[in-house]
């Protein structure tokens, strides 16, 4: 009978030890699931840019940057996540120039007013700079780099005191779309007179308005823990954007519009390299200062030598073509990417091989109307190829690209640009 009770108490105890393992197990399964979700969730917000906190998420491209006209620019900025609020948002930022001298700063806010399509009612008072000739499409997605390689040689920036409000909405999963309506008061930092009608204009005081629309038709979509993301981006992807300026509307001094368009296309080869190709076009009317007409995204230094012009190659930008070289009111490019399979030299060494081409065609009408600065118009084919060689050390490449064609230089080394490339990801 003892012998009996003691197998029976040796069999309870191990089903008992066993049950309470299995426990242990489950409970470690879910802690180590959970821990995991959030590390991702961690690193995805790294990736995008932001360090996330309880209720609020610092935004990290504004710790610093730097440029030729502010010198280093160090500052803080963030927007409140959904622990926050899942309807309503509050972002700014505030930073100071330490060349200039002068702080800038944005505060903004939303409130959705459709989950189901994604609708959000946007507000912001912006005192900031921006490059002159850049054109931004409100439908962009963020876009996060540790440092951004064109924004360390511009030095031609105008200011402005935007105010703004604006209506995010998505038709579909493939359409995103948003409209703004915004006055602006915008300030060259830089001599700069607009001519019109025997006046002329320093500075001067804008309302516009734009809608933008994003299509991506081929791209894949499914909810990853309760939240739709895209699964497989899919292309080609287009991009349109207008822009209409009015006159005597709130003050405002032009009336022009503007045409945005933007395509990409991308094909992954059976060897696992890929062709990547992107056109953009623009067009603008009526009496738009040069702040508001197109550069080509130039990317290279004025010095005498390839070595003094040594710098960080941009991720879409010509590098042989000098900043304030050309400006236009109509342009197009096109640039060709061909990235080869990585060389395997070891498990850790992966060099990969980038061959590029850019073709820049544009024009201008009435250019004595922009006096103070000193440019050309891109009426030629501008044509620059090279190649890059990447992730040669900690992420860091080299760059080499050369200028021909209907804008190659008679002094041979300045059709030259040699950069190293900075390419890293999380």
């Amino acid at each position: 009978m003892r012998k009996h009770l003691f197998v029976v108490l040796l069999i309870t105890l191990a089903s008992y030890s066993y049950a309470q393992q299995a426990r242990v197990t489950k409970k470690d399964s879910t802690k180590t699931a959970q821990d995991s979700i959030k590390k991702t969730e961690f690193l995805k917000n790294i990736g995008n840019g932001f360090l996330p906190f309880n209720y609020f998420n610092i935004d990290l491209k504004y710790l610093i940057k730097f440029n030729q006209y502010e010198g280093i620019r160090s500052g803080l900025g963030g927007i409140t996540n959904d622990r926050f609020s899942e309807r309503y948002r509050i972002d700014g930022y505030l930073v100071y120039g330490f060349k200039d001298k002068a702080l800038k700063y944005k505060i903004g806010g939303g409130f959705r007013i459709n989950e189901t399509s994604n609708t959000w009612i946007n507000l912001a008072y912006i005192d900031d700079l921006q490059e002159t000739g850049s054109s931004k499409f409100l439908t962009d997605k963020r876009f996060f780099t540790f440092f951004e390689p064109r924004l360390l040689n511009i030095d031609l920036f105008h200011r402005h005191i935007t105010k703004s409000i604006s209506l995010q909405h998505k038709f579909s999963n493939h359409l995103l779309s948003e409209t703004q309506f915004a006055i602006s008061k915008i300030d060259p930092t830089y001599y700069y007179n607009f001519l019109i009608d025997n006046k002329t204009y320093s500075s001067y005081d804008l309302s516009t308005s734009k809608i933008g629309l994003q299509w991506s038709p081929f791209s894949t979509f499914a909810k990853t823990n309760g939240k739709l993301e895209e699964t497989k981006d899919g292309f080609p992807k287009f991009t349109l954007q207008y822009t209409q300026a009015f006159k005597s509307i709130l003050g405002s001094d032009f009336n022009f519009s503007k045409l945005d368009f933007r395509t990409i296309q991308q094909f992954q080869h059976k060897n696992n390299a890929i062709t990547k190709l992107t056109l953009v076009a623009g067009i603008a009317g009526g009496d738009t200062p040069i702040t508001h007409l197109y550069h080509a995204y130039p990317n290279n230094i004025r010095k005498e030598t390839i070595l003094q012009r040594f710098s960080v190659a941009g991720l879409n930008s010509f590098e042989t073509m000098y900043f304030n070289e050309f400006f236009s009111d109509k342009f197009s490019t096109l640039q060709l990417k061909h990235t080869l399979k990585p060389f395997k030299i070891t498990d850790r060494f992966k060099p990969q091989l980038v061959l590029i081409s850019r073709y820049a065609i544009g024009d201008m009408n009435n250019t004595s109307r922009h006096q103070g600065i000193q440019f050309s118009t891109l009426n030629k084919l501008y044509s620059e190829s090279g190649f890059e060689i990447n992730k040669l050390l900690f992420g860091f490449g080299l760059s080499f690209a050369y200028r021909y064609g209907g804008y190659h230089l008679p002094n041979f080394e300045d059709n030259i640009a040699f950069k190293f490339t900075f390419n890293i990801s999380l």
